[in-house]
């Protein structure tokens, strides 16, 4: 399957009937709960409600998640029909419409924390001949870095498509000033995989900045895998019973049916022959 950035610039891809279909998939909506409250544990923030931006916030999927968890937000995506989607569903954070590689314009510290899901991929992407990617990061990075407050993180969950995508990104976040880095979560697994990269907008006083442990980092599952391997082992289970169980319906079976019906009273049973349960010859 093609990676949705090179077959068309987001707010192109994005459009009405791709607005809906994925925000209508119950399995996409599943995932993208999953990663943002992934996010949100990444940011490791302290009690009571922040305020947070959303970046990429697509229909809102994630940022009912936060809403969820008691915080104010404001989403900003590119797609202009994602966000009707969105103000459609009635989510409660603030939306307008902006391109991220354009840069964040909001004045400095006001967002206690970031998160951003399935995004920072898609500024990687030279879908046009004036989009420069390291030239896009730079503009994201340093505009979103300025609206952080002191000491807040920013938590991006993305697919990179190679290496040399991550050290470009990391390399332009931390020019920008950013601390952190790339935590992948079950890195051995190839479905539940998932790379997040945790940014630190300053240090916070008499603290360190360091990245949280990743999941599956001691080699456990994800829990839908040990669901899916406990199940696949049940199916194999019942085939390997249903290969080594003989036919019920012998000789031997036939003849207890009739003895049954026999001391039952029943005035029709057919006599016992040689011809008894004989398998007979496929008709053309």
């Amino acid at each position: 399957m093609s990676r949705p950035e090179h077959i068309a610039p987001p707010e192109i891809f994005y459009g009405e009937v791709e607005a809906r279909k994925y925000t209508d998939n119950s399995r996409i909506a599943s995932i993208q709960a999953e990663m943002a409250y992934r996010a949100l544990e990444l940011l490791n923030l302290s009690e009571g409600p922040k305020f947070l931006l959303d970046i990429g916030c697509g229909s809102g999927l994630s940022g009912e998640i936060l809403e969820e968890e008691g915080h104010v937000w404001v989403g900003m995506d590119i797609s202009p029909h994602m966000i009707d989607v969105a103000r459609e569903r009635e989510v409660e954070g603030d939306l307008f419409v902006q391109d991220a590689g354009q840069g964040v314009g909001f004045r400095p510290g006001t967002f206690d924390g970031c998160i951003s899901v399935s995004v920072l991929q898609w500024l990687c992407n030279a879908d046009k001949t004036i989009n420069r990617p390291k030239a896009r990061l730079q503009r994201f990075f340093s505009t979103l870095y300025a609206s952080l407050k002191k000491s807040a993180r920013a938590v991006f969950q993305f697919y990179p498509e190679n290496d040399d995508q991550i050290k470009l990104i990391i390399d332009v976040a931390t020019r920008c000033g950013f601390e952190g880095g790339l935590l992948v979560d079950y890195p051995n697994s190839k479905k539940a995989k998932k790379y997040y990269l945790c940014l630190f907008a300053g240090t916070q006083t008499g603290r360190r900045n360091e990245l949280p442990k990743a999941l599956g980092e001691d080699g456990e599952m994800h829990p839908d895998e040990v669901k899916s391997i406990s199940n696949e082992n049940r199916r194999l289970v019942t085939r390997k019973r249903k290969t080594n169980r003989t036919s019920v319906k012998d000789k031997k079976w036939v003849q207890h049916k009739k003895e049954v019906a026999r001391d039952r009273g029943d005035k029709v049973v057919a006599n016992d022959s040689k011809y008894t349960a004989r398998k007979r010859k496929v008709r053309f």
